[in-house]
């Protein structure tokens, strides 16, 4: 189904608002019927302002400038250059581009998309706008030294799109409103189709005997009233079928509609000519079941609606603290007031004013832009701003939306440039489907108009209505929304319905080791050099706690001291370590090199990273093998095969020892390696030394490809050689200084326990306490699969029985329009409820 299917699909449903009966004029461009008053230019009819200056803008030469806007009276907007009244309008601003939502309520057709879609032809300020059609809403990205507010809405306004600016309603957006027009349809259509037919049994009984006065009455009554079904009740279906032509685009409302026009023009031919009855009372009750087929699947839609829940699971979560405590909660318990604790790299979920000295935040989340941005005491930060530098704090100003969030993570920039195989199967089935049903239609007439009219017109219009592509495209969109939301239910949130597509033809996983099979929260930590006094430990936890690395968070949980101290000149380098300056005193924090060397390292660049760092680590079979318990007394002996990692220390220049950090794997990981070998290539990615090679072979097996000492650039490679063989991969990692390898991979899986550090580039985001079920989601992403072509053999089937009956003449229209939306509504039905009940016989919901 191409894009322009998909705003005729949208329009059907604008339609249905419509209560007048609309003007038979239509518009010069799009085909569209104009309803209400035309916009006329030189003569020429246009349904919309839209219509009116794409049609300038094509039919113009490149070298000719684009038609101007309207004016508008300049006075008009004058408020709009009041900075309170801007700061509530804009949804963001970092004092170079702006971001903003406006409602358009004025957008009708895809002329309307395409206008607002390029605004940048008009006014070299607007850097982006893109359109909403269902929600007539309009996003603009704009720069602020060339433009503004005002002269954006002065835009919209010159080219007949005003926006919706009351202050309350750019506030808080005002549900839509249930569209009735549907239900006033049907109505209609009933009441009309059931007199007709009371007006018919005379003819029914008396096998056509009757008396012709009485006929001619009848015939003309029923005449009359089909005219408000043909007119009123009928016109969704002529509105989508001329739109579609007009742009050369055979959707399946242009069969439906040449059945209903076949059906009123030879009824009226026979009942003007008195030669016959017609068949009004088989075309009214067409378009009354078609509706009532539609009303159907409207709520069978709306009930299976994935994406009107799925955002409420997304597991982002927020340190805060409260009476001088830190504690872990999800962004939706964050309330105006409460004190938030952003640590480097880490996701701000919410606006908030800064509380800390300064911050360098980080937008690229939101404008696209790389760069950072530095915010004083005071300032307000907006959501989605990613924080470069030492942890701050915040205090939160605006409630967090987590559909802004969802917004942010779902922006096109970060989406996979490929579709699935069953959709692009999908689109092409549903492209030349309707092509196919006028050729059988066409041969079907061309056998039986020699033999039998009467048959040939019912044998014609059955076949056009009986047929229907929908439950094929529908099929695909279903099953995988279904299974986004039984992930979703599982703990893993899926980016769209593409990604569970893609999972189910995964046949390589690759997974990182630290923060992904192991687990900094049950890490046990011990200190092994000369001791650390209680300040030189007060000093190291201060500066750690600027980081979400697992090794840091390791750190930070391990060395109880009684409070933390500000942190200056905060850096983090990847895979090597952080520094600061803590009082008088420069501290680093990470490899043995990094905190050997009196220099720091340079940055390293690392193709499709969003700047993620890594604090170093070390390892080795020499490790000291005790630990200081987290009171400080005693040593205990550590667990055999028990992963420890070194994190080396040095103060003002002087190497002081290592933290020996004796994490734990994750519980059933060993389980999880063995059932995925089973049927997947497994492979292990680490950015650690190898010394714990032959501790992990005894865990995992022989059988699994180890690699370690790999750099970001290094994983992302390493996904890229196996995609160039063949391979379709998932590569699960926790966000860190994998988001190469997880923008590079099939599917992309970022592991988080309880914060906002994961990258935009992966495809879904897993709860780390659910990776021992990675190999269940990997399994029902196949049936989902499955099921999908099972519905594509279950509509195919309906087709072929349907249509053997209709071009033999056996099927009445009437029976067809009640067969159509119910293959639709089977398919639909059989996908989500096979896929809920397998889900629960798995216990995933």
């Amino acid at each position: 189904m191409t894009e322009f299917c998909l705003y005729d699909l949208a329009e059907m449903t604008t339609y249905r608002g419509e209560i007048s009966t609309p003007d038979l004029t239509v518009c010069i461009h799009c085909g569209d019927p104009i309803r209400g008053e035309p916009v006329l230019v030189e003569g020429k009819p246009f349904c919309c302002n839209g219509c009116r200056v794409v049609y300038d803008i094509l039919s113009q030469a490149e070298s000719c400038p684009v038609p101007a806007p309207k004016p508008v009276n300049s006075s008009r907007f004058e408020y709009l250059d009041d900075p309170s009244v801007v700061s509530r309008i804009r949804d963001f601003s970092d004092g170079t581009v702006s971001t903003l939502t406006f409602s358009v309520p004025r957008m009708h057709c895809s002329s309307c998309v395409w206008l607002l879609e390029n605004l940048y032809r008009f006014d070299q300020g607007i850097l982006y706008s893109r359109a909403d059609f269902l929600r007539k809403t309009i996003n603009v990205r704009y720069a602020d030294a060339k433009t503004s507010l005002r002269k954006v809405v002065e835009l919209l306004t010159g080219l007949g799109y005003e926006p919706e600016l009351t202050l309350e309603s750019v506030k808080k957006p005002e549900p839509r409103r249930p569209d009735h027009s549907l239900y006033a349809k049907i109505g209609i259509a009933g009441f009309c189709f059931g007199n007709i037919m009371i007006l018919s049994f005379p003819e029914y009984l008396s096998a056509g005997e009757v008396e012709p006065g009485l006929r001619s009455l009848f015939t003309y009554v029923s005449l009359a009233l089909s005219l408000p079904v043909l007119l009123y009740s009928s016109t969704g279906y002529f509105r989508s079928a001329i739109s579609g032509l007009s742009r050369r685009v055979v959707n399946i409302d242009v069969p439906i509609a040449l059945g209903i026009a076949i059906l009123f023009i030879r009824s009226a031919v026979d009942i003007l000519s008195e030669t016959g009855s017609g068949y009004l009372d088989s075309m009214t009750g067409l378009v009354f079941f078609l509706l009532i087929g539609r009303l159907f699947q409207n709520r069978t839609y709306d009930s299976l609606n994935f994406e009107r829940t799925y955002t409420s699971y997304f597991p982002l979560a927020v340190t805060t603290r409260r009476t001088g405590a830190e504690s872990t909660v999800p962004v939706t318990s964050l309330h105006p007031g409460d004190r938030m604790l952003i640590r480097n790299d880490e996701i701000v979920p919410a606006d908030a004013v800064l509380i800390s000295a300064h911050a360098s935040i980080d937008y690229s989340f939101v404008t696209g832009e790389s760069r950072t941005v530095a915010c004083a005491s005071g300032d307000l930060v907006h959501a989605g701003g990613r924080l470069r530098g030492a942890a701050i704090e915040l205090e939160v100003a605006k409630t967090v939306s987590q559909s802004y969030l969802t917004q942010l993570w779902n922006d096109a920039a970060f989406h996979a440039d490929h579709v699935g195989k069953l959709s692009r199967l999908s689109n092409a089935v549903g492209k030349y489907f309707t092509a196919g049903i006028f050729l059988v239609a066409t041969a079907t007439g061309a056998y039986w108009f020699p033999r039998d009219v009467a048959t040939a017109w019912i044998a014609v219009t059955a076949v056009l209505i009986v047929a229907c592509p929908c439950a094929l495209a529908l099929a695909t969109p279903f099953a995988f929304g279904t299974a986004l939301r039984v992930f979703g239910k599982g703990k893993l949130y899926a980016k769209n319905a593409d990604v569970a597509e893609h999972m189910s033809r995964i046949d390589t996983v690759v997974l990182d080791k630290t923060g992904t099979l192991t687990s900094a929260h049950d890490a046990a930590l011990s200190f092994a050099g000369d001791p650390l006094s209680m300040t030189e430990r007060r000093a190291i936890r201060s500066l750690v706690r600027n980081s979400h690395h697992p090794l840091s968070r390791a750190v930070y949980d391990g060395l109880r001291c009684d409070d933390t101290v500000p942190v200056g000149s905060y850096e983090e380098f990847p895979g090597e370590g952080i520094l600061g300056i803590v009082g008088t005193d420069s501290i680093r924090v990470g490899s043995r090199e990094f905190t050997a060397s009196p220099a720091a390292p340079e940055h390293v660049s690392v193709p499709g990273r969003e700047g993620t760092n890594e604090a170093g680590t070390e390892g080795g079979p020499d490790a000291p093998s005790f630990e200081r318990d987290r009171s400080g007394e005693g040593d205990v002996a550590l667990p055999p095969q028990e992963p420890s990692l070194r994190v080396f220390v040095s103060i003002n220049g002087i190497p002081r020892g290592c933290f020996i950090v004796s994490g734990s794997y994750r519980e059933g990981v060993s389980a999880l390696m063995g059932r995925l070998q089973k049927r997947y290539d497994v492979m292990l990615l680490s950015g650690d030394s190898d010394h714990e090679r032959e501790a992990l072979k005894q865990r995992f097996g022989e059988s699994v490809p180890m690699h370690f000492n790999q750099s970001p650039a290094d994983k992302l490679s390493f996904i890229a050689a196996l995609q160039q063989r063949g391979k379709a991969v998932l590569m699960v990692g926790d966000g860190l200084n994998d988001a190469g390898a997880l923008k590079q991979a099939d599917v992309g899986v970022a592991l988080t326990d309880d914060t906002t550090a994961f990258t935009p580039a992966c495809d879904a985001i897993l709860d780390g306490s659910r990776l021992t079920r990675l190999d269940e989601f990997l399994k029902f992403a196949r049936s989902s699969r499955t099921v999908v072509l099972l519905a594509y053999a279950i509509s195919v089937l309906y087709n072929v029985i349907g249509l053997s009956f209709a071009v033999r003449g056996a099927l009445s229209p009437v029976i067809a329009a009640i067969l159509m939306p119910v293959s639709s509504i089977t398919v639909v039905a059989f996908t989500s409820l096979t896929l809920q009940a397998l889900a629960r016989k798995r216990d995933l919901l």
